[in-house]
């Protein structure tokens, strides 16, 4: 048996962000929700159920799946949305946004504040 690895230097390893997302059709484009404008009025959460959550600690939306609804459907979540939080990014973009939202500055809108008992 050959002991390389099968993975090494394979031309699948060489991902470039226009690939199909869990056998779906290929995208160029990922729906993205700026939790720090996001105000909690779960209009994209009603419209795609299979997209967006509500985040339980923060109340805010957040997008899960890529896949979970069709294009006109995120149209019609994006279109919804009161405070345009909600945007159409390049999938190359998306791990960057992500890492750049410093959640822990978010004041809840979920759950009440936590009050200090002395």
């Amino acid at each position: 048996m050959d002991s390389s690895n099968p993975f090494e230097n394979s031309e699948e390893n060489n991902l470039t962000g226009y690939e199909p997302v869990l056998g779906g059709n290929l995208a160029e484009k990922a729906v993205w929700v700026d939790e720090s404008r996001c105000i909690g009025c779960q209009y994209c959460v009603h419209v795609a159920t299979n997209t967006f959550i509500v985040d339980e600690d923060y109340g805010r939306s957040r997008a899960i799946r890529q896949d979970g609804d069709n294009m006109d459907i995120l149209q019609e979540a994006i279109d919804t949305c009161p405070v345009d939080c909600i945007h159409w990014v390049q999938f190359e973009e998306l791990q960057d946004l992500e890492n750049n939202l410093d959640r822990d500055m978010f004041q809840s809108l979920g759950k009440l504040p936590r009050i200090n008992k002395h």
